[in-house]
């Protein structure tokens, strides 16, 4: 017997998966009085755990302000944010170091590789860095041949970034984003500095990561990429306009 269509995708959703992050009344401004310049403006929205989530909107919108609270680097102003129930402006910039460094891998638009290192050592320094996520010292390497493994490059693993086109170089980001297997992935415009075959390839690459347990959250500007998500808010000057899961209205 074929399963019966969702007919309610947010609530079929979030019966399958709790929330791993949590946003409510989230704003953040700049300035005070005649000055303040507001730059988002009371977010409510929730990232179910293991899902594909997209943050869409037009330049100046607050996307990057937005990623860069949802890892703890920024702080808001008001509201705030749970993940897996936890509040993060609870936390110490000392405990939001070793919070992030735990639970959140970072893939940024211009891979921002050691040029010096291969594909594996920059995976092996993430893992050196961020402590191997629990493991033992002698069980890096294996973990760091699994995540390039994961993102398609373990036949890479001892060239330079230079000997890799930019879609190579990307995967092996990921790959280093993976390196203390953090539940959630957050990435910047991740496809933004490649040609659009490249870009797809890539993006199959960080889509495919759901497979294996973890949340993304990227931003995009490319239409094709953002309706491959299984959710999305879009911005516009600070606020949401909209809200899906599964392409359907959720607001």
């Amino acid at each position: 017997m074929q399963p019966s269509f969702r007919t309610n995708a947010l609530e079929s959703l979030e019966a399958q998966a709790p929330p791993l992050v949590q946003v409510e009344h989230l704003s953040r401004a700049m300035g005070t009085g005649m000055r303040k310049t507001v730059i988002l403006d009371d977010l409510t929205f929730s990232v179910p755990s293991g899902s594909l989530f997209a943050i869409i909107g037009p330049s100046g919108s607050g996307k990057s302000t937005l990623l860069n609270m949802l890892t703890g680097v920024d702080h808001p102003t008001s509201g705030r944010i749970l993940f897996a129930n936890q509040t993060l402006s609870d936390k110490s910039e000392d405990d939001l170091a070793r919070w992030r460094g735990k639970h959140v891998g970072i893939v940024f638009q211009f891979f921002q590789l050691l040029p010096t290192l291969t594909s594996l050592e920059n995976v092996l320094l993430a893992l050196e860095l961020g402590k191997g996520g629990g493991l033992k010292r002698r069980d890096f390497r294996e973990r760091a041949m699994l995540c390039l493994e994961m993102a398609r490059v373990v036949d890479l693993a001892h060239r330079l970034p230079s000997e890799l086109s930019g879609g190579e170089q990307q995967r092996v980001a990921i790959a280093r984003a993976l390196a203390n297997d953090p539940p959630l992935i957050v990435a910047d415009e991740p496809t933004g500095n490649l040609d659009s075959r490249t870009a797809q390839q890539v993006f199959e690459t960080l889509a495919s990561l759901t497979q294996h347990g973890k949340t993304i959250i990227y931003v995009t500007h490319a239409p094709d990429l953002a309706a491959r998500a299984s959710g999305h808010i879009a911005l516009l000057d600070g606020r949401i306009v909209a809200t899906t899961i599964d392409g359907r209205e959720a607001l």
